[in-house]
């Protein structure tokens, strides 16, 4: 008996969707789009009104199941290629932070570990919350891909020791490691996180040593979030930012443009070196960034 031929419908296309021929983004069905299941699959709450309105225009071709984290799916098993493009690789659910920002452990729990199924780019929301005998299981079968290692699903900063840097610098080539300055506690950690990874032979000049700085949150200054970048620099990585958006998923009042400004790493180090004569700020290397706690 052959397998049930399921289309997945997105609302929007991301770097992570998938690009098989059963793959439909933001489209009604076609003349000749014919399947057995149809699934809609929504990551973001403020794509909801679309998913719901692309379920109704699907359900004419076949059953259709409409789910994702936008629906507050917890998750399951992990299945490469059927919502994530193939590489992506996700090993564990759930977190046990509860940060105010984010909705996993809302949404799947504390850490649950899954099969560890092939891939480069990882996407766990906390790998370091999972077990040793897991940590390393997942590295074994990262050392087993032809290309380079990606951890965008981030690295938690105060979880990293020096093991983990063991095993990171143990991938080659040298992967792409993520970290994140959300709120003014992580400053230390991510300091310290650096300075095992700098000494690991990570490298400022190489942009693969990266950091999601979290921006545009109720009370926060484009001023505050620009230094908190530059901060994030002076420890040796290169931020990425991340503009906070509320449900309705509009961002804030010209924080859109100021993201830009620090999306791009050529351009972030470039723009940086001229402020700071080459160095950062010994200023921004010690301050929290004028956040409030």
């Amino acid at each position: 008996m052959s397998a049930r031929r399921i289309i997945r419908v997105f609302p929007r296309r991301t770097r992570a969707t998938p690009v098989d021929d059963l793959v439909r983004v933001n489209v009604p069905p076609g003349l000749f789009d014919e399947c057995d299941e149809v699934h809609v699959s929504c990551t973001f709450s403020y794509d909801r009104p679309r998913a719901e309105w692309l379920e109704r225009q699907w359900q004419h071709v076949a059953p259709v199941q409409i789910s994702g984290p936008a629906y507050g799916d917890p998750g399951g098993e992990f299945v490469p290629g059927r919502y994530l493009r193939p590489g992506y690789t996700i090993t564990t659910r759930g977190c046990p932070n509860r940060c105010w920002f984010c909705d996993v452990w809302k949404r799947e729990g504390p850490t649950r570990e899954l099969p560890i199924r092939d891939g480069w780019n990882v996407l766990d929301s906390n790998l370091l919350a999972a077990s040793e005998p897991h940590i390393r299981a997942v590295f074994a079968m990262l050392a087993r891909q032809t290309r380079r290692v990606e951890f965008t699903g981030g690295l938690e900063a105060a979880r990293l020791q020096p093991w983990h840097v063991d095993l990171l610098a143990g991938l080659k080539p040298r992967p792409a490691v993520w970290l994140a300055y959300d709120e003014p506690r992580d400053l230390e950690p991510l300091r310290e996180a650096c300075r095992m990874l700098l000494a690991a032979g990570w490298t400022r000049a190489s942009h693969r040593l990266r950091c999601y700085v979290l921006a545009g949150y109720p009370g926060d200054t484009l001023a505050a979030a620009s230094e908190r970048c530059a901060t994030a620099i002076a420890v040796g990585c290169t931020p990425m930012a991340m503009v906070y958006r509320g449900p309705d998923g509009r961002y804030p009042v010209g924080w859109r443009q100021w993201q830009r400004q620090w999306a791009r790493p050529a351009c972030i180090h470039a723009a940086n070196a001229q402020i700071s004569g080459g160095t950062p700020s010994a200023e921004a290397a010690g301050s929290h960034g004028g956040v409030r706690d």
